[in-house]
């Protein structure tokens, strides 16, 4: 990084030159370019007709399946959410992302109101950020006190065996992004009329807390990967490749009928990887 983010405006009607020189290649992103935008939507076709025969079995079956999606703000988890359940049966699929709690909500105990957005059988939710608000920007912009994230850290993992042993599927994805990458995105959704909606201030106050949101993602992937409930960590400064690797590994995990391991592929070990260690080794 060449200046300190707390110089960047996003008012400003151009990009920084030093944002754009190093959006792509901040956080140590493995890659030096996109990946090819025509082999991209060749091959998200094909993982999609898996995704669709995944759903199919799924609903036979009557699993019941969640999918969260932590990450930092512009990380890209609305856009992976949206490749995932582009082709999937409305009717058995939902996209859960809670606004702030009701007054009533914060009386209640903090894993209750996302108890009551579980699949039912044979359905497949998605969370856009869920229980772990608590551990990142909860406590990040003080919504939440120090100990009322070192209980919640205490009580998750508990909380997840217990859906994992009621035989609930589930599949908790992190999406890192690189800091220059998070700063342009932000800008484009400060300029671009088609993603104002995108812009709050929680993006405008994550622009001087980088650093801050990088310990509390260390200490709630420290904490939280388990057994049951393993973190999978997903490099995102290349959407193209965070939705067909994110894509490929929810695939990998259930043999269901009909699945065409060639479609598949293989995971890029570059862009995804498994828990805490996965960012320290690679440095992102």
């Amino acid at each position: 990084m060449t200046r300190d983010a707390q110089t960047f405006d996003l008012d400003s009607p151009k990009l920084p030159k030093w944002v754009d020189d190093n959006a792509f290649s901040s956080g140590g992103y493995p890659h030096s370019h996109a990946f090819d935008e025509r082999e991209f939507a060749d091959l998200l076709v094909r993982l999609q007709i898996e995704l669709v025969k995944l759903q199919s079995w799924a609903i036979t079956r009557g699993e019941r399946i969640v999918i969260l999606f932590e990450g930092r703000d512009g990380a890209g988890k609305g856009s992976v959410i949206g490749a995932f359940r582009q082709y999937m049966n409305p009717r058995r699929t939902r996209v859960v992302a809670l606004p702030k709690p009701s007054t009533s909500e914060v009386g209640q105990w903090y894993f209750q109101r996302y108890v009551a957005h579980m699949p039912t059988s044979g359905e497949i939710v998605m969370f856009d950020r869920s229980w772990y608000n608590r551990a990142g920007v909860e406590r990040v912009m003080g919504f939440c006190t120090p100990e009322q994230t070192e209980m919640f850290l205490k009580e998750a993992p508990r909380f997840e065996a217990m859906l994992v042993g009621e035989g609930l599927k589930l599949i908790k994805f992190y999406i890192e992004v690189g800091r220059e990458m998070q700063l342009a995105r932000f800008w484009e959704r400060r300029h671009n009329p088609l993603k104002t909606w995108k812009i709050s201030d929680i993006d405008t106050a994550a622009v001087d807390r980088f650093d801050d949101y990088g310990r509390a993602r260390d200490r709630m992937l420290e904490t939280t990967h388990t057994d049951a409930a393993p973190w999978t960590v997903v490099l995102g400064n290349d959407k193209r490749r965070l939705k067909l690797n994110a894509i490929r590994h929810v695939l990998q995990l259930f043999d269901y009928e009909g699945k065409d391991r060639k479609v598949i592929g293989e995971i890029d070990a570059k862009v995804l990887g498994h828990g805490p260690g996965f960012l320290v080794n690679g440095k992102h």
